[in-house]
């Protein structure tokens, strides 16, 4: 009789985070691709782009003029898609036609004054810098009244609608928890009141023994592919000190953090030899002066990439219509992940 082995036969995973469910059909990826084929479009070469809103000392849509910064830049989206001045509202018909108004803060988060460049080729300090201007902004908007969620996140690349190539991301902060914040609330709460210890502690622990789904480890954080991931090639960076939020790190801990950052960031280039597209941003505790001493917070990376640079995980069908699947099971996306080179291919050509 033949048994169940988890590398060759189709099941289901179950995210404690969330408390869904992903489909897993190893077998799949064996089948040939005759479906869209992407256009792979040329890196920036120019490291200053007179027409770009996001260059030092251009001007914006909006007309303002950016300063000569030499580092990192944040100032307030000029296309915000949450404002703070939205008149108090609701309607309700039959409990059934809900909507509430919503207001927030919406902020840009320049990584770097180079038009050329994305985090995979930024050096650890300049990482650093990136991160400890998340760090202000956080604890900025945090101090807001209005606010009770604070969402960082990166778009890299046109596979993930990105508009403009220079480096950058976004804050979305907003009155309301979003709909994934708050089932890894839910659940994450559920699991503390049970155990007396954040289930991301306990999770953690179990990737580094088991090491088959670990991609990077240093002193303070570990960077892995989930058990439960859906997206090809995703990952997550954890702490190992439980924390709330990205506010809580001391100095060696943010340093850490820059490190595992750039090491996925490189092994993503590296996987295909491309600028690899991906979504990227940081689950942590709500901004509602709570302690929070379930929250353990931690990064999520979701790039679309499935066989190559070219080819694209879509999801439609059954993805849609009953709930996320993928061809290749997390092992796997893993062991590709972590036999890659941690020097940027670009570098490596440049010294052969």
């Amino acid at each position: 009789m033949v048994s169940f082995d988890l590398k060759e036969h189709s099941h289901r995973r179950y995210n404690p985070l969330t408390g869904e469910w992903v489909q897993v059909s190893p077998h799949r990826a064996k089948r040939p691709w005759q479906g869209q084929i992407e256009k792979i479009l040329p890196n920036s070469t120019i490291t200053y782009d007179p027409s770009c809103y996001l260059c030092p000392g251009n001007a914006r849509a909006n007309g303002e003029i950016n300063p000569t910064y030499i580092s990192t830049f944040s100032f307030a989206n000029d296309f915000a898609a949450i404002v703070a001045d939205v008149p108090e509202g609701e309607v309700s018909i039959n409990d059934l036609l809900i909507a509430k108004s919503e207001r927030g803060i919406c902020r840009v988060i320049c990584f770097s004054p180079r038009h050329d460049l994305t985090v995979a080729e930024l050096s650890v300090g300049e990482i650093k810098n990136v991160i400890d201007l998340w760090k202000l902004e956080y604890e900025s908007l945090s101090q807001s009244e209005l606010i009770t969620y604070i969402q960082i996140f990166e778009n890299k690349g046109s596979a993930m609608g990105c508009s403009n190539p220079h480096p950058h991301g976004q804050i979305w902060a907003q009155e309301s928890i979003p709909v994934e914040p708050l089932k890894k609330q839910q659940h994450q709460l559920a699991y503390f009141q049970k155990n007396g210890k954040t289930m991301l502690e306990d999770y953690w622990k179990i990737e580094v023994e088991q090491k088959d789904r670990a991609v990077f480890e240093n002193d303070h954080f570990v960077v892995l592919v989930p058990f439960w991931a859906v997206w090809p090639y995703e990952t997550m960076i954890i702490p190992k000190r439980p924390m709330a939020n990205i506010a809580q790190m001391n100095e060696p801990e943010t340093l850490s953090f820059a490190q595992a950052y750039r090491s996925i960031a490189i092994r993503y280039d590296n996987l295909f030899e491309a600028t690899f597209p991906y979504s990227a941003g940081i689950h942590q505790a709500p901004t509602d002066g709570l302690a929070h001493t379930e929250w353990h917070w931690h990064m999520v990376f979701y790039p679309p990439l499935l066989r190559s640079s070219t080819v694209k995980k879509f999801m439609v069908g059954y993805e849609m219509l009953a709930n996320p699947q993928r061809d290749v099971t997390p092992e796997w996306s893993a062991e590709r992940l972590r036999s890659l080179n941690e020097i940027h291919y670009k570098q490596l050509l440049k010294t052969v």
